[in-house]
């Protein structure tokens, strides 16, 4: 039988100090083909990133979601943001999404997962949901990555309201977004890395 281990709620997580996270120089927003070229060049080779989306929040009952509107994945010193307007860079994710060889780790994937179906027309291969790990490892609920940070690394993972609830769609992201999202993926790789398994 599986020991259960308790996942640390929101009081505890909140007196522990901040989890180091990317600042903005290294952060890459991929929004052209050239960007998007060299991304791919840049990250030929990796063998793991953290990996996560964003979409513009719906506010309307039958209101559908367009998105991902943007792709995020992360090596451990470098995040880059693909925006989705561009063909190349759509192509450019769907390059990274679709190899077997980069294990794309991230927390409750499946949504993420339909909509990159269903806007790029390619199935991810090679994701990996840490929420899954934490369960087989005895964890009851979903982990997510504020609670993951907390058990691994005994820290605070800061995450915005406002730039979770902010429009993902817009051309012009704000720093506060561009940070909120490259640390979503970033602290995916951290915590995959620090469960053994890269």
């Amino acid at each position: 039988m599986t020991e259960h281990h308790p996942t640390p709620d929101k009081e505890q997580i909140a007196l522990l100090e901040p989890f180091e996270r990317l600042n903005l120089h290294q952060i890459q927003l991929i929004a052209n083909p050239q960007q998007a070229a060299r991304a791919l060049e840049e990250l030929d080779g990796v063998t793991a990133l953290g990996f996560d989306t964003e979409s513009k929040p719906t506010f309307a009952k039958n209101e559908a979601s367009t998105g991902p509107h943007i792709v995020q994945l992360s090596t451990l010193e470098q995040a880059y943001i693909f925006q989705l307007e561009d063909a190349e860079c759509r192509r450019a994710v769907a390059v990274l999404l679709e190899t077997h060889r980069v294990i794309k780790a991230g927390f409750g994937l499946g949504d993420d997962r339909r909509r990159i179906i269903h806007k790029l027309g390619v199935d991810p291969q090679g994701v990996l949901d840490l929420n899954t790990v934490f369960r087989e490892r005895g964890y009851r609920k979903d982990m997510g990555v504020r609670g993951a940070v907390a058990v691994m690394f005994n820290r605070r993972f800061i995450k915005s309201r406002k730039a979770t609830t902010s429009n993902w769609a817009n051309v012009h992201l704000q720093e506060s977004q561009l940070i909120y999202a490259a640390n979503d993926a970033y602290a995916a790789l951290r915590v995959y890395q620090a469960l053994g398994l890269g």
